[in-house]
């Protein structure tokens, strides 16, 4: 058995000078192991643009080479491109668009396929998302940053359907480029599983000509349905009813979009600390968009304090001072009071979450 593992061995070709040039390069270039540098020489042959030329390419703009291995182990294709008359375009094409430096690294890094046989199929959808961003580099560059785009057939006809899709629903101009911008896999979405996706929000209550129903799609393209059911039912064990939870959803989508641990402790104190009524939450919903440490809390806490020390003349409703922009409240409530303002900051300013009992 040894003497014919042997005469196996013995029957393996031993690169050629070129391809074992090109092994070298690799794993002292770039610092590939010797078994996949020896891969990625097959591909190679000494008619064909060697890769020395790419690599160089890519460090004299700024790459480094931990990027550059990776972009080539995950798409080798990339060592195979002409370095002055393919690849050097398709990177200016990129930093045409804003990209440069770091995020042009990162961006390359999400998807190397980009710099070889994927900008074919990328260029095209660019000009289309360029359209509908109405020429905004930075809203363009934040859409395909965020999604696969070369990863599906037809890419553009895909994407031109269903922008024609969600105009028909009434989501158009700025409502459609800040909902693609947020949530650009509504634009490669299959036509059915889109169209579910929609009717899963008409079902919800929302109508096409409800100005919520930008912000309802959005919520539910970023939650599985069991997510969704996870939410509904951790209300309705602070006793809301389905209806109620409905009509929550319906005026702050975005509450959703809250995690269950937030969601359970502001549902906790709004109940049982600042005592408020249940129709205080269903009617003010985004309350529990609000956060407790840095807002709810200490606000909370400065009201009390005040109450306690009978500084207030009237006492004012917390829904209200809650929603006071940050100076109005500070003036109103802490500076107002000379005497006391260095407590009152103090006590705003910590970070402790033990609120005064009434």
């Amino acid at each position: 058995m040894a003497n014919l593992f042997s005469r196996y061995l013995h029957t393996i070709p031993s690169p050629s000078p070129f391809k074992s040039s090109i092994i070298d390069y690799l794993t002292e270039s770039l610092g590939f192991s010797k078994p996949r540098a020896l891969s990625l020489s097959t591909r190679f042959s000494s008619s064909e643009t060697n890769p020395q030329s790419v690599i160089q390419l890519l460090k004299s703009l700024g790459f480094n080479s931990t990027d550059i291995q990776n972009w080539v182990d995950e798409s080798p294709q990339i060592l195979f491109a002409d370095a002055e008359k393919t690849l050097k375009p398709r990177i200016q094409f990129f930093q045409n668009l804003g990209l440069a430096g770091s995020e042009l690294s990162k961006f390359i890094s999400k998807n190397p396929g980009y710099l070889s046989n994927r900008f074919e199929r990328l260029k095209p959808c660019v000009d289309v998302i360029k359209e509908l961003m109405n020429h905004d580099n930075e809203n363009l560059i934040r859409t395909l940053t965020r999604c696969n785009w070369a990863d599906i057939k037809q890419p553009v006809t895909r994407i031109s359907a269903n922008i024609k899709y969600l105009e028909q629903c009434g989501i158009v101009g700025s409502q459609l480029v800040t909902i693609t911008t947020r949530q650009p896999r509504l634009l490669i979405m299959g036509e059915s599983e889109l169209k579910d996706l929609v009717s899963k929000v008409l079902d919800m209550g929302f109508s096409l000509d409800s100005r919520m129903l930008v912000h309802a799609l959005y919520t539910l393209s970023c939650m599985s349905d069991e997510t969704i059911k996870r939410k509904f039912k951790l209300f309705q064990s602070f006793g809301f009813t389905k209806v109620e939870c409905s009509d929550m959803f319906k005026r702050a989508p975005g509450l959703f979009r809250v995690s269950e641990s937030k969601l359970n402790l502001g549902i906790e104190f709004f109940l049982n600390t600042v005592k408020f009524d249940k129709a205080v939450l269903v009617r003010r919903p985004t309350c529990l968009m609000l956060s407790l440490e840095e807002r709810v809390i200490p606000r909370y806490k400065i009201l009390n304090i005040l109450t306690s020390k009978k500084i207030l003349k009237k006492t004012p409703k917390f829904l209200n001072v809650m929603w006071l922009p940050e100076d109005e409240f500070l003036e109103k409530f802490i500076s107002k009071n000379r005497d006391n303002a260095d407590e009152l900051l103090l006590a705003y300013k910590c970070g402790d979450l033990v609120v005064p009992k009434e």
